[in-house]
């Protein structure tokens, strides 16, 4: 039954997690909504081999198809066909045995007493079956976590602990050149961060306005001028790729506490060492968005 459970157990309850997260819009807390159908495909695969397998009867899984028990020594057969046919053959090596008395007898008991050679599954290394009792709890916990609690998105502290003091790319030299034409009507946190961490001429962005959405982290302590960082976690394939892209925001009459949601209005500026910022206009304090993430 525990064997059925880490199996098939674990395997349905996830199917389901994923599929009714799909049914209510809330995948995207996860995974890169491009990715939603083959999420949900897998696990309808997963449901239907979850319920086929209920077919197997349980403990079926521990037949190997051979048999345990006692097995005739090799070539006894043959040798009793040989001694079965051939008439006076059999006779006589019958009298020829007879004077072997005491040797044929011991011959034949040790023959007899010999156990037949056996193999025993239950036989596992303590560390083995400690391994299997550890992982099992630890899988349950999670899948049972997965379905108590309610899905939440990533923190304000996580962005913070995976920013690793440099911008990530999340566009390439295409993102830049169509910054420059002045075609950012659908540019989030994470094209302007691109933007802002490779443009070899900041004075042509220098004027675009902009109106974003994300949360409140600290400033960067070599920007003086910053008030704080807008910034958005945005993820490639799920949740566990997420990473922040932030862009400095100057100009704000107040920074709102870390974590707090924001929507800024402002325009993009040169600043005198060549850094480009927001100046923002107008900062709204927000409810999180349904759907925190940029892909």
């Amino acid at each position: 039954m525990g064997t059925r459970w880490l199996g098939v157990g674990l395997a349905a309850a996830l199917a389901v997690v994923t599929i009714s997260l799909a049914i209510t819009d809330r995948l995207a807390l996860y995974i890169n909504p491009d990715s939603t159908w083959f999420a949900v495909s897998m696990a309808v695969l997963v449901l239907v081999g979850a319920v086929a397998s209920f077919a197997l009867p349980l403990g079926a899984e521990a037949d190997h198809g051979h048999d345990h028990g006692s097995a005739e020594a090799p070539g006894a057969s043959s040798r009793f066909a040989r001694t079965t046919t051939g008439g006076g053959d059999v006779s006589s090596r019958s009298a020829r045995s007879t004077t072997g008395g005491p040797v044929v007898e011991r011959a034949r008991n040790e023959r007899d007493e010999t156990p037949a050679p056996t193999h025993d599954h239950d036989a596992r290394h303590p560390a083995a079956v400690a391994a299997t009792v550890l992982g099992g709890v630890a899988a349950s916990g999670v899948v049972v976590l997965t379905l108590v609690l309610p899905p939440a998105s990533l923190s304000a502290e996580l962005a913070m602990s995976r920013d690793v003091g440099a911008t990530p790319l999340f566009g390439g030299a295409d993102t830049v050149q169509l910054a420059s034409t002045g075609d950012t009507a659908s540019f989030g946190v994470g094209d302007w961060a691109t933007v802002f961490a490779t443009a070899t001429n900041p004075e042509a962005f220098d004027g675009d306005t902009i109106e974003l959405t994300g949360f409140v982290t600290p400033a960067d302590a070599a920007a003086a001028d910053s008030a704080f960082d807008l910034t958005r976690l945005v993820i490639t394939h799920c949740v566990i790729d997420a990473q922040p892209a932030s862009l400095p925001i100057v100009g704000a009459v107040a920074s709102p506490g870390t974590g707090q949601w924001v929507t800024i209005t402002g325009t993009v500026r040169s600043s005198s060492d060549g850094r480009l910022v927001v100046d923002a206009a107008a900062v709204e304090e927000i409810a999180e968005p349904e759907d925190p993430y940029e892909y």
